[in-house]
């Protein structure tokens, strides 16, 4: 798509981690968070993506180089706020502006090209993603009114204080994150947005972009996702660990229905950049890491690591770990071996 930018907003720190790393750069399916979402957003146009970051952060500079353009944001000030900074480097440049976090590696490419197809279709203001989801979820509440599209969102402290509170709080339909912005109304208006008192301070929220639209009787469109896995975000430990575990269950999934037999999937863990061939059978306790391929007819595992290493068509590993090496087709390594490319130098 040569008309949209995607901007990630990746300056917050995420104190809640209890930790010396910045939270988007904790790993998901062995890669930082932030790395799958860029990935997502190099795949659906070619305009570097834009990250908006904190004053002198490098993790994030270090891990994509030129690959990507950067933002400071000098003060926390929200979203809204963090949005506005991405301004002077896009304003003209594009048509559309997808604007989403640094903390969501489950958002796929086609969810963002549904976004903006959406948007280059109805002329909407924005188009937003949203999910279905537990009443009890902390997400803002999508409202819709009479002809389907979106009135309003409402966050839950907002709706705790409102006459019909029990009403608002039973919506299912969740806000995900994810706007896909006109960028010409974007930029016109985001300096309209007001100035909210929050918790940690006054804030510029991003949600009140759908407020404006709607006052100005512009249109803004909502659509449901259709894996809700995909708007899970790791602001905590406890957070991270379910995160993992969706991307688990996705990996997996995709593996058995492109012919890989796994025999207890919940005790597989496959990344993102293995590749696996036919009728190949994973035993419980494997982990496949790293650049790895393997062959069509393999046994791995049970007890199995193969990290970085290319496996030949039919080879059997089995309470091994393989690492950093090329096994001819047909190769076994069986019974507590450690094979690596430095043994056989």
């Amino acid at each position: 798509m040569k008309n949209l930018a995607v901007v990630l907003l990746a300056a917050g720190q995420g104190t809640r981690m209890q930790s010396k790393k910045q939270k988007i750069l904790h790993e998901v399916g062995g890669k930082p968070m932030v790395q799958h979402v860029f990935d997502t957003a190099v795949s659906t146009t070619s305009i570097p993506p834009v990250l908006v970051i904190g004053p002198g952060e490098t993790g994030i500079q270090a891990l994509f180089g030129n690959r990507a353009e950067y933002i400071t944001q000098p003060e926390q000030l929200g979203t809204g706020h963090a949005a506005m900074m991405a301004r002077p480097m896009l304003h003209g440049r594009t048509e559309q502006v997808v604007v989403t976090y640094g903390d969501m590696p489950l958002l796929q490419a086609k969810t963002i090209e549904r976004l903006a197809q959406k948007q280059a279709e109805t002329g909407a203001a924005v188009v937003m993603l949203s999910v279905m989801g537990d009443p009890a979820s902390s997400f803002g509440r999508v409202v819709r009114g009479a002809a389907g599209s979106v009135a309003e969102i409402v966050e839950v402290a907002e709706a705790k204080q409102h006459s019909n509170a029990a009403e608002l709080l039973a919506i299912q339909e969740l806000n995900a994150g994810v706007y896909c912005f006109d960028a010409d109304w974007l930029w016109a208006n985001i300096d309209r947005l007001p100035l909210r008192q929050a918790r940690n301070g006054p804030e510029y929220y991003l949600t009140d972009m759908i407020g404006l639209a709607v006052d100005q009787g512009g249109l803004v469109e909502a659509i449901v996702t259709e894996d809700a896995d995909e708007c899970l975000g790791a602001g905590t430990r406890q957070e991270l660990v379910a995160v993992e575990k969706a991307f688990r269950r996705r990996a997996n999934a995709h593996w058995l229905a492109n012919g890989v037999t796994l025999i207890d999937p919940e005790a597989i863990y496959i990344d993102p950049d293995v590749v696996i061939g036919q009728d190949t059978i994973i035993w419980p306790n494997t982990f496949l890491q790293g650049a790895t391929t393997i062959g069509a007819d393999c046994v791995i595992g049970p007890n199995s690591i193969v990290r970085n290493a290319q496996v030949g068509d039919g080879c059997i590993i089995e309470q091994a770990v393989v690492e950093k090496m090329t096994l001819a087709a047909g190769t076994q390594v069986l019974g507590g071996r450690y094979s690596h490319e430095w043994d056989h130098k």
